[in-house]
């Protein structure tokens, strides 16, 4: 499936590549089931959608944190699941994503309500604050345009490390963030360039508003946090050793990745 590229027919898909040759690789492999775990995700998201847009109609932060709170402990389990599905892709993990968004459902749902509370609460915060720079009379400054975009790139950098952890682990959220920090200490030009994708996407999303709410479903979620975790996933691995510890059971006929798939095909 060829994206943003054209269509190599040249090229070994039977054998895991490197660099831009990867990344067609994976959109080949992936693509098409992360637009429909992106369709599953953006249904998650709509509570908490609404309950943003009808605290900033009405004005109302009295409506806006029950609201943000709740809906993001809704949306947690689904993005969640997106960054799972996002995450097997990249380590060639065999099985259906049908089995795998389930399994991800069963394991992450509890995990995920205060991760995804707070995450609720904080995209709330920051849509009412841009309403309001968005509707003032006067321009906002300078500096107080640099302090938002500096709190949501900060925003966008938890997201990245900490709910990869979330899905491969089981550890207390001080650990996910203590690694997230010394993480982005070793490879602070992998992750900063993670975020700036994440945020100029989000730009984009807003200056272009409302056409570009017509993407959301096909691309909203999925290819901005797929190219953020390509940017970071070598050394993301390196660091939590994920593909040795998850080797997979011989004897599944479920646990087929599509490397071994294209190599039976040769044979």
């Amino acid at each position: 499936m060829a994206f943003f590229f054209r269509e190599d027919r040249g090229y070994d898909m039977s054998r895991r590549l490197t660099g831009f040759d990867r990344y067609r690789q994976l959109m080949s492999f992936y693509a098409l089931r992360w637009v429909i775990v992106n369709l599953i995700t953006v249904s998650g998201a709509l509570p908490l959608a609404i309950g943003i847009w009808i605290s900033i109609a009405s004005s109302s932060l009295l409506v806006l944190v029950p609201a943000s709170i709740l809906g993001g402990m809704i949306f947690g389990p689904f993005l969640a699941g997106m960054y799972d599905s996002i995450l097997r892709g990249l380590r060639d993990a065999p099985g259906k994503w049908q089995a795998h968004w389930k399994r991800s459902w069963v394991q992450n749902w509890k995990s995920s309500f205060l991760p995804g509370g707070i995450l609720g609460f904080l995209t709330g915060m920051f849509a009412f604050m841009l309403y309001l720079l968005w509707s003032a009379q006067a321009l906002a400054g300078w500096g107080t345009l640099l302090i938002y975009l500096v709190s949501v790139a900060l925003f966008l950098w938890v997201n990245t490390l900490f709910w990869p952890q979330l899905v491969l682990f089981e550890q207390s959220n001080a650990i996910r963030l203590k690694n997230a920090v010394l993480f982005t200490i070793r490879h602070f030009g992998r992750v900063a360039g993670a975020v700036v994708i994440q945020l100029i996407f989000l730009l984009v999303l807003v200056l272009f508003a409302p056409w570009t709410l017509i993407v959301i479903p096909f691309l909203g979620f999925w290819f901005t946090l797929f190219v953020a975790q390509f940017r970071i996933y070598d050394a993301l691995n390196e660091a939590l050793q994920i593909e040795a510890q998850f080797i997979p059971l011989e004897g599944d006929p479920w646990r087929v990745s599509p490397l071994d798939e294209k190599n039976a095909e040769e044979a």
